[in-house]
């Protein structure tokens, strides 16, 4: 049985994803610090219940996955900002101590397969694909930002990403991350994404139909709908 630090939080790290956090309380100042000297990784849990991120009174999901340090810049009064990739799932077995910190007994999950099972996988992952590209397209076009995902063709990589990306519930994401299998996983997020992209087609068509009418049917045009936000309708441009 492995031992892990684990900082509990309110969000879901999937392996391969990256996390930066700002680390300032004093307990986990001391565990980052810890980490750092003897080169090891801590645990990311998804806090089921209690409030406030970072506290070790708190109750954990059961699976996180391990933080693995990339950078670090020392801050002022002993703080960090910390830059992580996620790496291995884990499940918690038992809490060991919570003073100064929360850790725990852990076992590691491996993805399991054999070749019909791989073979179903990767067939799931083209599909899934599909859709998550046409999800980021859309995603795009209703806020304005780009964006680039880069997801790999592997089963199991492209089930983490995509997890990661999906705009969802964290409980929903640490759904995911229980699942056993990068089959089970890429199942779930085409479920998702098929129940996803007709609400996103709904909101991008609902989002045009408002920028027209601000731009075609406003008196004044677009310049005077802002301007009646501050001063109403009853005002001249003269």
């Amino acid at each position: 049985m492995d031992r892990l630090r684990l900082f509990p939080l309110n969000t879901v790290l999937f392996p391969g994803a990256v996390l930066n956090l700002h680390v300032f309380e004093e307990r986990y100042r001391r565990m980052i610090a810890e980490c750092l000297d003897a080169n090891e990784a801590f645990g990311v849990v998804l806090i089921r219940d209690g409030k406030e991120a970072g506290d070790p009174d708190v109750t954990p999901h059961e699976v996180g996955t391990t933080a693995e340090i990339a950078e670090v810049t020392p801050l002022p009064a002993g703080r960090y900002y910390i830059s992580t990739m996620g790496r291995r799932r884990f499940r918690i077995k038992r809490i060991v101590s919570r003073d100064p910190y929360l850790s725990a007994e852990v076992e590691f999950i491996e993805d399991r397969g054999d070749d019909d099972v791989d073979a179903r996988a990767c067939e799931l992952t083209h599909r899934v694909l599909g859709e998550f590209r046409e999800y980021v397209r859309l995603l795009v076009a209703f806020s304005g930002n780009t964006a680039e995902v880069d997801v790999p063709h592997d089963p199991v990589d492209a089930s983490y990403i995509v997890g990661d990306a999906l705009q969802v519930a964290d409980t929903l994401k640490q759904r995911l991350l229980e699942l056993r299998t990068a089959e089970a996983r890429l199942a779930a997020e085409l479920g998702f994404l098929r129940r996803l992209l007709p609400q996103l087609r709904t909101l991008l068509e609902r989002k045009k139909l408002q920028e027209d009418v601000v731009r075609d049917d406003a008196p004044g045009g677009e310049f005077r709908s802002h301007q009646e936000q501050f001063f109403g309708k009853h005002f001249s441009l003269n």
